[in-house]
């Protein structure tokens, strides 16, 4: 039997989310200062929930592990930074649930193991997105040692949201596949050897008709 689309469609997103949430969190760009005072114009600093960097517009190397004891004191830093990671365990928690669930080599898919997988998933995107919706909307509030910077939004905000927007959206389809489990009769599937011997059969009277005529 053909792995259900509900199923496929869930697979794929967690994988994705998953990377977009990695490269998140250990990325130094959830916010970027700009024009900073006292500062060479074209020097940028990111700032992310584990390291610092500073860069230039006109150069692609970065020097990293800069010390800023302000930023990291505030208390979305290490909240951030354990729902981060607790995201990342939990989306590879709730993979490797589903995978007994969802192979294909079995007549029908688990639809409750499956589904217990998509649970997990869901979870873990909403783990992301809480801290990135958190530290956006506090964006221009959290307190640094440079001040009177420009402050604009680092590419990894935009990651953690397309991220965790994949796991919930991968892992509500796969959960709601418990509520339509019945062995896959409500979507028409059927096990291949079903549809194959039911094409024998239309073969052998085929065959019969044409002797007949």
């Amino acid at each position: 039997m053909r792995t259900p689309g509900i199923l496929i469609f869930g697979m794929v997103l967690a994988p994705c989310g998953w990377i977009l949430d990695l490269t998140a969190t250990v990325a130094p760009n959830w916010r970027t200062l700009h024009n900073i005072p006292q500062r060479p114009e074209n020097e940028i600093i990111q700032q992310g929930i584990f390291d610092i960097c500073t860069t230039t517009d006109t150069s692609t190397s970065q020097t990293c592990q800069q010390e800023d004891p302000e930023y990291f004191q505030e208390e979305i830093i290490p909240v951030s930074q354990g729902l981060m990671v607790a995201s990342l365990v939990v989306t590879l928690i709730g993979i490797a649930v589903a995978i007994p669930g969802v192979r294909c080599w079995k007549d029908r898919p688990n639809w409750t193991v499956a589904g217990l997988g998509g649970l997990l998933i869901f979870l873990s995107g909403v783990m992301t997105i809480i801290p990135i919706s958190w530290y956006t909307h506090i964006l221009t509030n959290v307190t640094t040692v440079t001040t009177g910077a420009e402050i604009r939004v680092g590419y990894c905000i935009v990651l953690g949201y397309i991220g965790g927007i994949f796991e919930v959206l991968g892992g509500f389809v796969m959960f709601i596949g418990i509520c339509r489990c019945c062995g896959g009769k409500n979507r028409g599937e059927k096990p291949v050897e079903e549809v194959t011997n039911r094409n024998a059969r239309l073969d052998v009277c085929n065959n019969s008709s044409k002797r007949k005529a």
